[in-house]
């Protein structure tokens, strides 16, 4: 059975206790939307309140730190994630690997990490601007993925991947369709290579100023498994307009 699609909002360092209202109605609409598995990520400081919150969507984090516990000030274990409820992390988001530093192989740790505390995984891959017009991009990505996916036994079972042009994130721009679908192929043949035949049933998401209104045409396109939304997730309308969209291409 075909996986699905997977619909994830990130709410960035967005949002204080009065947006628990956005995802009591998002999870009270996901119910009306069985074929379409929703997720939201919002701040640390809201993930057991969100838990609590929330029936019918998953919640998760946007980091985790590669270690269970020390002296990390201000940094999130995968351990404490899933001790308020969470049941996802994302990983390797390209502002964590810009304004953070982190590398592929820092990424793959967390990502492990995550794993073995039974968190599922959004790992994040995508290229600048600079490198696509380099002709780089499918290079770039291909790369990414080789030093961040998780090795770990079992990884690829709860392990997605998110396809995050930078110059697309936030900017309202968006790749044509044709170069998402290629570099979606490009990424799944890259995830057959690092894990064999069940590289293929690994979902990749599309992000970069996922909308309403591109919706149906990002999600229409081969491979692309679901999307990871930004911006249109503070909104409990705008992003079930997203879902709604979704469940149309599943009926």
């Amino acid at each position: 059975m075909a996986a699905l699609p997977y619909i994830v909002g990130n709410w960035k360092m967005n949002g204080t206790r009065g947006m628990l209202n956005e995802a009591r109605a998002i999870d009270r609409s996901a119910a009306r939307f069985p074929k379409v598995q929703v997720a939201i990520a919002p701040p640390a400081t809201l993930l057991y309140r969100t838990r609590e919150a929330v029936e019918f969507i998953g919640v998760g984090g946007q980091d985790c730190h590669a270690y269970d516990s020390g002296a990390y000030t201000g940094d999130i274990s995968a351990v404490m994630l899933k001790d308020t409820g969470a049941d996802f992390t994302i990983v390797g988001h390209s502002e964590r690997r810009e304004y953070h530093a982190e590398s592929d192989e820092e990424v793959r740790v967390k990502a492990e990490a995550a794993l073995s505390a039974g968190l599922a995984v959004i790992l994040c891959v995508g290229e600048t601007e600079a490198q696509r017009d380099a002709g780089d991009a499918e290079a770039v990505v291909g790369s990414q993925l080789e030093g961040s996916c998780p090795r770990t036994e079992g990884a690829v079972e709860k392990l997605s991947v998110a396809y995050e042009p930078v110059w697309a994130i936030g900017t309202g721009r968006v790749p044509s369709v044709e170069d998402v679908a290629a570099m979606h192929k490009s990424i799944r043949a890259k995830l057959v290579a690092i894990y064999g035949d069940a590289g293929a049933e690994v979902r990749i998401l599309y992000g970069g100023s996922v909308k309403a209104e591109n919706a149906s045409e990002l999600l229409g396109i081969a491979d692309v498994g679901g999307a990871l939304v930004g911006g249109a997730s503070l909104s409990a309308e705008s992003f079930l307009a997203i879902v709604g969209a979704a469940a149309s291409l599943s009926d």
